[in-house]
């Protein structure tokens, strides 16, 4: 955001004039001006603005008049205590002249993060200049390798998604209309399926090319050096669902991908749904909604989903789907981890850096209101915490909130400022 000093200048001048004109300090005042209509007035997400006003509210609250008050855990950043000039500018020169990630409220895992993507960024850009030299002692030459990559690809394809005696996309609901669910399912597969073709496709005509039986196209130029780098090509990415895997893995999370799509055709709804399948996985919430309101005659505009962490951890131990709503499991905690004694968020342990949530028990409620007490945690379905917003209002990215129980000694601003999601998968 286009942050300036014309903004810190007019957040000074109004906390110089609350603090010069009441005899109290009003501190909601203050934050609402400040961090709502100053600084806030330029976010445009939501989400930036509760983590913008979390912020806010470490500075701008009454215990920040006590000497003991320290903004980090750690008491090195204080608010220190009247005193000489000389005082102040000992305690400026004591701090750390590198920052951790507690001033910002974040875990030390953070750093550890930051680390390991400035790593990712420097391979990357070493293969990306790296010679592609030929036959070097004799091993496989740069088109032999992709020709055998795109052939082993293409060998395990599985087939296009069909539903040929329509048993699973014309499910019925309880109203006599086709299931919503059905429809989501038929859409997914519409959409597993082109892709697919144009997997096949793009495969046939590089390996041709490789064999010089057609052009090189800047396409499959641009194929040719993802495969040596282990990375999706455009073509595939312009038509995927978003994915941050290396191919070998991409690979393999689309065939598993597939593979719960045609378990669906043919064994019915599942039980328990693998949400990290879904190409949208919003429209398919949106599905459940619909299901709910016809079954109980209900608007759909008055439903919400309200949410329950079960104590089942594995797909397999789920007999029977819920009376209400959906199970759903796949979701990680990325900065958090789930204390499964106690049913509440925990912060992680070092070097974690993911912890795989127990399965959700998703429920509509009518007129629903997420407790106060409870984070509302962003879902996401790859941890870039960034989206583009489709035609139809839909983020590419972020999904939905989901609240989650958290430990009675905390508040939701500290999970804020931990910067703690939920994401459908893994970037590995």
């Amino acid at each position: 955001y286009d942050f300036n000093n014309s903004d810190l200048d007019c957040a000074l001048q109004t906390l110089r004039m609350f603090l010069e004109e009441q005899s109290e300090i009003p501190w909601p005042a203050l934050l609402y001006v400040t961090g709502e209509i100053t600084y806030g007035g330029r976010v445009t997400d939501d989400l930036d603005r509760r983590c913008l006003m979390s912020t806010l509210r470490c500075y701008y609250n009454p215990s920040v008049l006590s000497d003991s008050y320290s903004f980090t855990s750690s008491k090195i950043y204080i608010s220190p205590p009247e005193g000489a000039y000389s005082s102040y500018v000992n305690y400026i020169k004591s701090l750390p002249s590198t920052e951790s990630p507690d001033v910002f409220g974040m875990h030390e895992n953070a750093n550890l993060t930051f680390q390991l993507q400035e790593s990712n960024k420097i391979l990357a850009n070493i293969a990306s200049i790296q010679p592609r030299a030929t036959n070097v002692g004799g091993g496989k030459s740069s088109d032999q390798t992709v020709s055998d990559m795109a052939e082993k690809i293409l060998a395990e394809l599985p087939a296009l998604l069909h539903d040929s005696d329509g048993h699973s996309t014309s499910t019925l609901g309880p109203d006599g209309q086709i299931s919503p669910l059905a429809v989501v399912l038929m859409q997914e597969c519409d959409r597993f399926n082109k892709l697919l073709n144009v997997m096949k496709s793009t495969l046939w005509e590089l390996q041709r090319a490789i064999k010089g039986l057609a052009v090189m196209s800047s396409e499959l130029e641009n194929m040719f050096e993802s495969f040596l780098n282990n990375q999706v090509p455009d073509l595939w990415a312009a038509v995927s669902y978003p994915s941050l895997k290396p191919l070998s893995s991409w690979v393999l999370d689309f065939q598993r991908r597939m593979d719960f799509m045609r378990a669906w055709i043919n064994n019915g709804e599942p039980k328990c749904f693998w949400i990290p399948g879904f190409f949208f996985p919003q429209g398919f919430l949106t599905g459940a909604l619909q299901l709910h309101a016809r079954k109980y005659q209900i608007p759909i505009d008055t439903l919400n989903f309200g949410f329950k962490v079960t104590g089942i951890e594995n797909e397999e131990d789920v007999f029977s789907a819920p009376a209400d709503g959906i199970y759903i499991s796949g979701l990680f905690l990325d900065g958090a981890r789930w204390d499964h004694n106690n049913q509440w968020l925990a912060e992680a342990f070092p070097g974690e850096m993911h912890f795989r949530l127990p399965i959700v028990h998703f429920i509509p409620i009518v007129n629903y209101k997420p407790p106060p007490s409870e984070y509302q945690c962003p879902l996401y379905k790859t941890h870039v915490r960034a989206g583009v917003l489709t035609t139809t209002g839909a983020s590419t990215n972020f999904v939905l909130n989901i609240s989650l129980r958290i430990n009675p000694q905390t508040c939701p601003d500290f999970w804020v400022l931990q910067g703690v999601s939920l994401i459908c998968q893994l970037g590995n």
